[in-house]
C-alpha cells in the first residue's frame, strides 16, 4: 500500500510537470520582475505596503474572539447530541460552560475589543 501510494505521488508529479511544460509555452520563463515568485498575488493589484507592516492589535483579539466562538460550537454539537441521555447533569455543565464564555465575551466587549474605530 505504501508503495501504491509512493508511485501514484511519482505519477502525479511527472504528469503535472509534463503538461506544464507541455502548454505553458513563454510562460516558462516569465522577465524576473514578473516572475509569479517575486510578484504576490493581491486581487491583480501590486502590493501597496510592505509584507513585514505592522497589523493593529484589534485584529488579533478579533481573531481571539473568533475562535472562542468556534470552541463553543465545537463542544455543544457533542453535547447536544448526549443531552437526553445524560439528564440534568449536561444540562448543569453546559450552562457553566456558557456563563464562563459568556463572561469572557462581555469582558471583552468592555474592554472594547469589538469596537474598529
Amino acid at each position: 500500500m505504501v508503495a501504491l501510494g509512493a508511485a501514484l505521488v511519482v505519477f502525479l508529479f511527472w504528469t503535472g510537470s509534463f503538461l506544464a511544460l507541455r502548454w505553458a509555452g513563454d510562460a516558462l520563463h516569465p522577465p524576473p520582475e514578473t516572475a509569479p515568485s517575486r510578484v504576490p498575488f493581491l486581487g491583480g493589484r501590486g502590493p501597496e505596503t510592505h509584507a513585514w507592516s505592522r497589523f493593529h492589535v484589534r485584529y488579533y483579539a478579533m481573531a481571539l474572539v473568533f475562535l472562542a466562538f468556534d470552541m463553543e460550537m465545537v463542544f455543544m454539537y457533542p453535547w447536544a447530541v448526549v443531552f437526553l441521555e445524560e439528564g440534568l447533569t449536561a444540562g448543569f455543565e453546559m450552562l457553566m460552560f456558557i456563563s464562563i464564555l459568556v463572561l469572557g465575551i462581555l469582558y471583552g466587549w468592555r474592554e472594547g475589543a469589538f469596537r474598529w474605530a
